[in-house]
């Protein structure tokens, strides 16, 4: 005697959270999410479809495999990751669990997802994250991304919250939690909306824009001021 799975038909799709690094596209042309454990090797997008990590055809989630997308059940348990030193660059992420799943006692394996919204931690100098900027490792073809201040962007490959928002597409919402720096909260989350610009930018983001792109400008000035200097010198 075979025993059955009981089934569930929710009227609503369930509700789930995990955590998982940010990325961007060679190219710059989009960008997903790459997970913290077993499927970190396949690089997602926002709405996505699971595959099988170890190169079987059989469809996810199979009883019999680990393989499909992972969540749990409570933000709270998602969050707590975080707390790990290999985990602390990583985003918290709210999905809508899609498809054919398998309920635990802690959470979800499923077929495929939405993600709905990305937390994303301060930078690591302690302050609000004005951008997600290149963590200096990734995925062939795809780049990773860190939480950056302002202050910390620097010259590098960098996107705004609400500009990956954007690129990333179906609704995402991006927001940056709030730091330890008193008196300074992070913007509530940055929409692309169907025309793909971002809409709902209140006037925390618009600073954050502002702040981000005026460190870039002051990093160009001095990168410049060294080049006039050495002409001089030389």
């Amino acid at each position: 005697m075979r025993l059955r799975l009981p089934e569930e038909r929710p009227t609503e799709p369930p509700t789930g959270y995990k955590i998982a690094h940010p990325v961007l596209s060679q190219d710059g042309t989009r960008a997903g999410f790459t997970g913290v454990s077993l499927g970190g090797a396949l690089p997602y997008e926002v709405v996505d479809e699971a595959r099988c990590v170890y190169g079987r055809r059989h469809r996810a989630p199979h009883r019999r495999c680990d393989c499909g997308f992972h969540c749990v059940h409570e933000s709270a348990v998602a969050e707590a990751m975080l707390c790990t030193a290999e985990h602390r660059a990583a985003v918290l992420l709210e999905v809508s669990v899609l498809g054919a799943y398998i309920r635990f006692e802690r959470g979800f394996r499923y077929a495929r997802q939405r993600v709905r919204r990305a937390d994303v931690g301060p930078c690591g100098c302690g302050a609000v994250a004005a951008a997600l900027a290149d963590a200096g490792w990734g995925r062939p073809g795809w780049r990773a991304l860190t939480a950056a201040c302002a202050g910390c962007v620097r010259g590098r490959t960098s996107l705004s919250l609400a500009s990956f928002a954007r690129l990333a597409g179906e609704g995402l919402r991006v927001r940056a939690a709030a730091g330890p720096v008193a008196g300074v909260e992070g913007p509530e989350g940055a929409t692309a909306g169907p025309g793909g610009a971002a809409t709902g930018l209140g006037v925390a983001e618009l600073v954050a824009e502002a702040a981000l792109l005026q460190a870039r400008l002051d990093w160009f000035q001095s990168q410049l001021g060294q080049l006039h200097d050495r002409g001089v010198q030389g």
